[in-house]
């Protein structure tokens, strides 16, 4: 009696660290930055595509923002400017610095702690679709160049769809890249492609930089199996929450509408 109560007594505080280890703290916000094709021994670029995302493991919702990269804003140490520049300024000044500018940008502007990133250039995102075996899509309207179907895309061909602006615009574009990261997670959650996933995520990391500690990680992938493709709540800042204008150097640039745009913030980060 006593051994099973002894037992007993392991099995609740083994079942009370890992509680512990997967929920808290509460709410994770990683930046996510796309960049532009650079030199090899650098990252000189600017971040064409910027998503924060947020998760909490109590929850079965991943939330998606993604940022116009031509929305101007306050760069520390910059001063007025596109936020995909941030990047750019920083990697210019030294080499690694730009990841940490684009989020001090956004903590600065959006109110909302970033604790990581994640960046990519795009080159990998294709090499990372090929080793996925190409990406499942089904559209139910015109969309990155395609009409209303169900097709199968290569690397290259994914890329061109997250990256097809004519006869669109840049709102267009975000839209098409938070589609493609939900058909890329639907499509990895197929059995034919478990074997796959090893080499997805070795290619992810060949390609990409990021802060993210080795620990949180298994707290994303439980928040990712809980949500599925259904709990992702993907938004953009659109055109009804900035106004278009030019710069007096003729720069086309949107300014945002906080009055639109922190509502939004509050209910997706709390903040």
């Amino acid at each position: 009696m006593a051994g099973c109560i002894g037992l007993a007594l392991i099995l609740l505080v083994a079942i009370f660290f890992i509680s512990v280890y997967l929920f808290f703290p509460m709410r994770t916000n990683i930046l996510l930055l796309g960049i532009d094709y650079s030199e090899a021994t650098n990252a000189i670029s600017r971040t064409d595509t910027m998503i924060l995302t947020s998760f909490n493991p109590w929850e079965p919702y991943l939330r998606l923002l993604s940022i116009p990269r031509d929305l101007w804003v306050m760069i520390p140490g910059v001063g007025e400017n596109r936020i995909n520049t941030a990047h750019f300024y920083a990697e210019s000044q030294a080499n690694g610095s730009g990841p940490d500018a684009a989020m001090e940008t956004v903590r600065l502007n959006f109110g909302v702690e970033v604790h990581y990133y994640l960046r990519i250039r795009f080159e990998g995102f294709r090499d990372v679709i090929d080793k996925l075996g190409g990406v499942d899509i089904e559209l139910t309207e015109p969309m990155g160049g395609y009409e209303p179907g169900t097709y199968h895309l290569t690397g290259s061909k994914a890329l061109a769809f997250v990256r097809y602006r004519q006869g669109s615009d840049d709102f267009h574009r975000m839209k098409q890249g938070q589609f493609m990261l939900k058909a890329v997670y639907k499509t990895m959650l197929k059995p034919k492609n478990w074997l796959r996933i090893p080499t997805v995520i070795t290619t992810l990391f060949d390609w990409a930089n990021t802060n993210v500690p080795v620990w949180i990680w298994p707290r994303l992938l439980a928040t990712l199996l809980r949500t599925g493709t259904s709990g992702i709540d993907s938004r953009v800042i659109d055109r009804d929450m900035v106004s278009p204008f030019t710069t007096p150097e003729g720069a086309m640039v949107l300014a945002p509408n906080w009055a639109a745009i922190k509502p939004m913030l509050i209910e997706m980060f709390g903040q």
